[in-house]
């Protein structure tokens, strides 16, 4: 058996690290639950009764022509498309109301381009002046006209697109709106690369009529689901950073060092993919083509770099193991970028496989082993959902509050606070017998690091859109 070295850090300041570290995710949990809880309640009921849906049947035609905007342009012949939403129907990743199918549910399956929606709407008399809260979810992107006129969109649409996330857009009536009857057109765009699904495409929600003020406090009120709804994807990157800082916190007396440094590698990788997530909903700082470009290729890099952070966890690692997850890393990469899901779902199994051994090898007499595996469970559960979890039957997003929260967002919200108190509790020394391995990082350490990141860098960079 192995014997473990004191670590820098006595028990003492170990017990306050550990409750100082439950203490931060028992409270960042309960503000998160608690902006879950207000952005998951429906729109006051006095705002709806002041506004108007505007749903029901609009005028559609697929294609693009710039005087399809304008209120004189004859659509009688166009064809209907119903959007009246089902009771309760909200979409299946945040919980946004008035959910309705897209185009391609509509008899135009696998249509992608530029589509017109017309309507009629009469605008109350008054002193009133008026907002038309935009809809809250678009395929990919899409301009409102009044009359002819633009009033603004959602990401940039024309000669050179720019898809952003769709996000609450509120947009001023002309003055002289109120008591008359003016024509609504949405020009909407689907990107031709996106993958799609059966009910993809244009709107899949009615932009709503409201007088001021009572469409500011809808447009609050939609952005407050729409913040809450991904909420835990700025949440948990900046706890992984934080994780980050507490491995070099631990790093100068820390005989875990190979692990440390794989493991700061994949947690910086997971941030930047949930983080992706926050910023093509609330800005437009990340387009949808960057968007694609993350979740396409930061899985395989991640899973490689746990598998070599937990291949250190005991004693030196198997080198077979590092060679192993290199080249799983690459295969996984090329069957993102040629979307071969045979080489995909090959890689993505390998791996497991890989870190089972791993586990195996931790069990058998690794340091802080029922913490260690715990950990490597809950991380594998989180990368792997997917392939560990989807059998069982839980769903993917659940709604406990109205807003949509991701079984891998439950699962980080464990995973990171283990991975932490694992970190602090983690021995100087693995053991005597593999100090001078452990101790520091060894030329072989710092081999697979070179190549992990030359190779995972090199292949990105070279290689194709992934959605061409």
């Amino acid at each position: 058996m192995s014997t473990s070295m004191p670590s820098t850090a006595t028990p003492t300041v170990q017990t306050r690290l550990i409750v100082g570290i439950v203490v931060a995710a028992l409270a960042v949990l309960a503000l998160v639950i608690a902006d879950l809880a207000s952005g998951g309640r429906p729109d006051p009921p006095a705002l709806r009764a002041a506004a108007t849906l505007l749903d029901g049947p609009w005028r559609f035609h697929t294609g693009d022509d710039p005087h399809w905007a304008d209120a004189e342009t004859d659509d009688s012949a166009w064809e209907r498309i119903d959007l009246t939403p089902k009771p309760g129907s909200h979409d299946g990743d945040v919980g946004l109301p008035d959910y309705v199918d897209g185009w391609m549910a509509h008899g135009h399956a696998g249509y992608r381009g530029y589509a017109w929606y017309r309507r009629t709407v009469a605008v109350p008399a008054g002193p009133a002046t008026w907002d038309i809260l935009g809809p809250s979810l678009v395929d990919h992107g899409y301009e409102l006209y009044w009359n002819g006129r633009l009033l603004g969109g959602s990401g940039r649409i024309g000669s050179s697109p720019r898809l952003v996330g769709t996000r609450p857009l509120r947009f001023a009536l002309p003055a002289d709106a109120a008591g008359a009857i003016g024509v609504i057109a949405v020009r909407a765009y689907m990107s031709p690369k996106s993958k799609g699904n059966p009910t993809a495409g244009g709107m899949h929600s009615a932009p709503i009529l409201a007088p001021r003020p009572v469409g500011e406090a809808l447009h609050s009120a939609h952005w407050q689901r729409t913040i809450a709804g991904y909420i835990a994807d700025a949440v948990e990157p900046a706890a992984m950073v934080a994780l980050i800082g507490l491995m070099l916190w631990r790093w100068p007396s820390s005989g875990q060092k190979g692990f440390l440094i794989f493991a700061g590698v994949a947690l910086a990788l997971t941030a930047a993919r949930r983080l992706s997530n926050a910023l093509a909903s609330w800005t437009d700082l990340e387009d949808l083509t960057a968007y694609a470009w993350m979740a396409t290729w930061m899985s395989a890099p991640t899973v490689a770099a746990w598998t070599l952070a937990w291949n250190r966890w005991r004693g030196p690692p198997w080198r077979w193991i590092d060679a192993a997850a290199v080249v799983l890393a690459v295969v996984g990469m090329i069957g993102a970028g040629r979307h071969a899901a045979g080489l995909t779902s090959f890689s993505r199994f390998a791996s497991i496989a890989l870190l089972v051994v791993i586990g195996a090898r931790i069990a058998r007499d690794g340091p802080l082993r029922s913490l260690a595996l715990v950990t490597l469970a809950a991380i594998m559960a989180g990368v792997f959902g997917g392939e560990l979890l989807d059998w069982t039957g839980l769903p993917g997003i659940w709604f406990p509050l109205g807003i949509g929260v991701s079984r891998t967002q439950y699962i980080y919200a464990l995973a990171i606070p283990l991975l932490a108190i694992l970190i602090v509790r983690a021995p100087m020394r693995a053991g005597e017998r593999h100090q001078e391995s452990t101790e520091n990082l060894t030329s072989w350490d710092f081999d697979v690091l070179v190549l992990f990141m030359s190779g995972a860098g090199s292949y990105i960079l070279d290689g194709t859109d992934p959605r061409a």
